[in-house]
Order: structure tokens, then sequence, then C-alpha cells
């Protein structure tokens, strides 16, 4: 019998291209990115095995133990809240920071990535939900950190992340998805420069917010189980 985590990627990689046919959209247009916090190196090597690439983690120590680890030429995302004095670490380790939600912590990376001499692709994420206890610009302050990230020469912002109020009916979270497409038009408008990429919907709601136009859906619990914290 095959690995319990080969059966889950295939079933959602065959969900993510119904969803994506479904919503009209050419399916490569969406890709999977496995959020593998507090998942073993050797779990993630099946998934490797498998062809996939992508991998998100939300702490930046676990990354820097577990990054080493795998073969090289994966793509890493960082989607946690990232503090400020984690910066250069994240610059060292990832591809791309889906998390920038202020200032203060673009210039950081910023820096980091000019004296590392490497440049960094980063989301600009959102809260789109308003919730006090989420990470994320709020949306009316999305356009003036985007005018600042543009003119930051190590940083090339790629799109927008979200993640928005927890509902039980995934059907229930279309409006924020709706909400942060909406967004990323009226930005690409105003600042005249291109937003490809939307990093929402997550194990529950992904093939509600691919019809809403997610390029990257974040799954973990769908692929490898529940986990603590």
């Amino acid at each position: 019998m095959s690995d319990p985590l080969e059966q889950n990627y295939s079933r959602i990689c065959e969900e993510v291209r119904k969803a994506a046919e479904g919503a009209g959209r050419d399916p490569a247009s969406v890709r999977l990115l496995a959020v593998s916090k507090k998942v073993p190196a050797e779990r993630l090597r099946v998934l490797w095995g498998m062809g996939h690439r992508l991998f998100g983690e939300n702490r930046v120590q676990e990354a820097r133990a577990k990054i080493p680890e795998m073969p090289p030429g994966g793509e890493w995302h960082f989607i946690g809240g990232l503090q400020t004095n984690k910066a250069k670490e994240a610059v060292e380790w990832f591809d791309v920071v889906e998390s920038v939600d202020r200032l203060e912590l673009a210039q950081e990376l910023q820096k980091r990535a000019e004296m590392a001499g490497k440049n960094l692709r980063v989301f600009v994420e959102v809260n789109v939900g308003g919730e006090a206890a989420k990470h994320g610009a709020k949306p009316e302050e999305a356009e003036n950190l985007l005018a600042a990230l543009n003119g930051m020469s190590r940083l090339e912002v790629r799109g927008l992340m979200a993640i928005p109020p927890f509902r039980e009916d995934p059907a229930e979270a279309r409006p924020f998805f709706r909400r942060l497409r909406e967004i990323r038009d009226r930005l690409e408008q105003s600042l005249g420069a291109g937003l490809p990429e939307l990093s929402m919907g997550m194990s529950q709601d992904f093939a509600v917010a691919i019809a809403e136009g997610a390029t990257l859906v974040r799954i973990g619990t769908a692929l490898f189980g529940a986990r603590s914290g």
C-alpha cells in the first residue's frame, strides 16, 4: 500500500485541478504550497519524490534546521509572522517571504538582502478580516506599503497574501478572498505595477479561494494531518 501522504498529495492535486477548471482557469495557474511546519524532512522527501518542490514554513528556527536536510532546488516560502530580528535568517533561508506587513520589516529585509547580495521575492500580507489577533497590513495601508516596497532594490513584490477569519463553512470565506483579489486589482491600477500572485486558501477552503483567483494555496492539515501549535 502506498504512503498515506502520497495518497493525500495525489487527491489534493486532483482537487486543485478540478477547482481551477471549474472556475474556467488553467490548472497550471494554481500552485500548491505544502505547509510543512512540524513535519520532519524525511516526510517532506516523500513529496519531493513525487516531484513537489514548493514548501512553506512558519518559523525561521525550524526551517533553519530542516532546509539543509532537503535536496537543493526547492522553493521555500516563509508564511508566518516575522519579527525584524529574524529578518537576517529569513533572507538567508527563504526564497520568498509572504508575510511582509509593515514598513519597518520591509526596510530590514531590504537591508539584510543588500548585505547578503541576494534578491528576495515578497508578498504583502493584508488583514482582510480586520482581526486584531492577526498579522497583516490594513487594506487602506497596503498601497503605501507597496509603493515603498517598489522602491527597494533587493525586494521583488510578487503579490498579496491573506489569512481570512476561520469559517466552518468554506463558502463563508468567499467574501474575504474576493476582497483580496479586488484590493490586488485596484493596487495594480493605482501603482501601475503587476501583482501576479494571490496566496490565499488553506486545507478547508482552497477550492473557494481558487474560484476567487488564488494562485497559491497553502495546504498543511489536508496533506500531513493535524499538528499541535
